[in-house]
C-alpha cells in the first residue's frame, strides 16, 4: 500500500515538476560529470537486476518482497558516482523494452502502461533514499529523464 502512495505521490511531484526539467534539458550540454559514465570512457554501466524486478512489480500492482527492494536499493547504492546513477537506470529501462518488445502507447506488461514504467524507475532513487545529483527542491530523487517525452 505505501509503494502505491509513494507512487502517486510521485506522478504529482512529476506533474508540476515536468516544466522544470524541460527547462533543464534544453539548457544541458553533453558534457560535465556525467559524462563520466559514457561506455565509450570505459564506465560500465550497471545491470542493475534486482531494479528490474522491482520496477516490474511495482508496475503491475504487485507487492515488492522486501530482499527484492534490498537488492535494488543496494546496487544503486553501489553505482559509486552519483552523477551515473539515473544513466544506470536509464539504460535498465530501455533493455527491459528492448527485452520485452515495446512499442509507443502499448502496455509494457499486463497492466501496465509504458508511461507508468517509465515514471516507476525514475523514482527508484528515491524509494531508495540514494542520493542523485539533481534532487527536487523538496528533495525528491526523481531522475530528470522522467519529463523527457520517448524515454
Amino acid at each position: 500500500m505505501w509503494m502505491k502512495t509513494v507512487f502517486w505521490g510521485l506522478l504529482l511531484f512529476m506533474l508540476v515538476a515536468t516544466t522544470m526539467a524541460v527547462e533543464y534539458g534544453a539548457r544541458s550540454h553533453n558534457s560535465g560529470p556525467w559524462s563520466w559514465c559514457d561506455p565509450a570512457t570505459g564506465y560500465k554501466v550497471s545491470a542493475l537486476t534486482g531494479c528490474r524486478a522491482m520496477v516490474k512489480l511495482q508496475c503491475v500492482g504487485s507487492q515488492v518482497p522486501e530482499a527484492v527492494l534490498r537488492d535494488c536499493c543496494q546496487q544503486l547504492a553501489d553505482i559509486n558516482n552519483e552523477w551515473c546513477r539515473c544513466g544506470d537506470l536509464s539504460s535498465m529501462l530501455r533493455s527491459v523494452y528492448q527485452e520485452i518488445g515495446v512499442r509507443e502507447g502499448k502496455e509494457v506488461l499486463p497492466g501496465c502502461r509504458k508511461e507508468v514504467m517509465k515514471l516507476t524507475a525514475a523514482s527508484v532513487p528515491e524509494v531508495c533514499k540514494v542520493p542523485i545529483p539533481n534532487p527536487s527542491e523538496d528533495g525528491a530523487g526523481v531522475c530528470y529523464w522522467a519529463a523527457y517525452p520517448d524515454t
